[in-house]
């Protein structure tokens, strides 16, 4: 499938420019590769000077597509991410009228730096346009250029004077990705590059209208029955009140993963196999994107915490105990065609 090779193409062209800039964080690249493919939006959680922002900045670069930085303060309003209405007078007849001034969400990526720093209303101006792809303002409604995505970067040590993102925001977003220090080898390499310039210029591997092709191609992998009751399985187990859940869910869990999440793992999913260069769903693409799509819906109780337990801690242990169903396979062992020229369209929850 053509569309398929132009994606891995593409993806393996990206992280070679990224790795001109940036030392390792292979996964991290993917996993922010894998959420924009399947249009979903992203929360990096690590510690300061990890390259959060670099990375998005050199991401967009390597896309083609227009960025935008928003520093999130606690002072910050509402209208200063979306935009504002304002009076303007025509010079030549005297008359004024509104006039809306886009604010800096009107880009194809949208860094939300630090975005915990801000008071919830602020962090709500998001939602809308994380959700409908708009922004309303004065009772207009305002597109958003296509494609869309808000990247945000959170820092997990230092709590005074932040907000936490309430859980029905955590939602709105496909990954959460921790962004680890680097290994003694990658950080030898970036304190040595540290006295070289950085590279002028990036190889670009995709356009904006070619990310919307490969988007509509992702949404049209099926998945197979088999890797659909396994998605299910894991995000059902999760939650405390069903019979399928596991003691260890009942001990240490007080809300588990909702139905968006069984979505979000298809989609993620699907982008991963076709980054991988297959046209087909398996178990270990959801395997891959379960611990991104499940940290932040799965709410951890006293007694987890007192005890250390993690939600990645959950996630693991539900890898573990939800049994894998195989790939099906044709009696000469090639796998089914799954992608055809007009291809299933998804049917996904609004």
């Amino acid at each position: 499938m053509e569309g398929a090779r132009r994606l891995r193409a593409a993806y393996e062209t990206v992280r070679t420019e990224i790795a001109r800039v940036i030392v390792g964080q292979d996964e991290v690249v993917e996993q922010l590769l894998v959420c924009i493919f399947a249009r979903g939006h992203a929360l990096l959680v690590g510690v300061p000077g990890l390259a959060k922002t670099l990375l998005v900045s050199t991401l967009s670069r390597t896309l083609s597509l227009s960025f935008n930085r928003i520093q999130f303060t606690p002072d910050l309003m509402p209208a200063d991410i979306t935009g504002t209405e304002v009076i303007q007078e025509d010079r030549a007849s005297g008359s004024r009228e509104l006039k809306f001034l886009r604010g800096p969400v009107f880009a194809n990526v949208v860094l939300a730096d630090e975005i915990n720093r801000t008071p919830p209303k602020t962090q709500a101006a998001l939602l809308e346009a994380m959700q409908e792809h708009q922004v309303t303002a004065g009772g207009r409604k305002h597109v958003l250029p296509e494609p869309f995505f808000v990247l945000a970067t959170q820092n997990p040590i230092e709590q005074e004077g932040t907000y936490p993102l309430p859980e029905a925001q955590l939602d709105r977003f496909m990954f959460l990705i921790r962004v680890e220090y680097p290994s003694a080898e990658e950080e030898m390499e970036i304190v040595r590059r540290h006295t070289g310039a950085p590279p002028a210029d990036l190889k670009v591997a995709l356009e904006g209208r070619e990310i919307l092709e490969l988007q509509r191609i992702v949404a049209r992998v099926p998945v197979p029955d088999s890797v659909l009751e396994y998605v299910l399985s894991l995000t059902r187990r999760s939650r405390i009140r069903t019979p399928e859940a596991p003691d260890f869910v009942r001990d240490w869990v007080s809300w588990g993963a909702g139905p968006r999440a069984s979505q979000y793992i298809v989609m993620a999913a699907r982008a991963r196999a076709l980054l991988r260069g297959r046209t087909h769903v398996a178990t270990e693409d959801v395997k891959a994107v379960a611990h991104p799509v499940l940290r932040h819906r799965i709410l951890t109780n006293f007694s987890a915490e007192a005890e250390g337990v993690t939600s990645d801690v959950i996630v693991s242990r539900l890898l573990e105990t939800v049994p894998a169903h195989p790939t099906p396979t044709l009696s000469d062992g090639r796998l089914p065609q799954v992608l055809g020229p007009e291809g299933p369209q998804p049917r996904l929850q609004a």
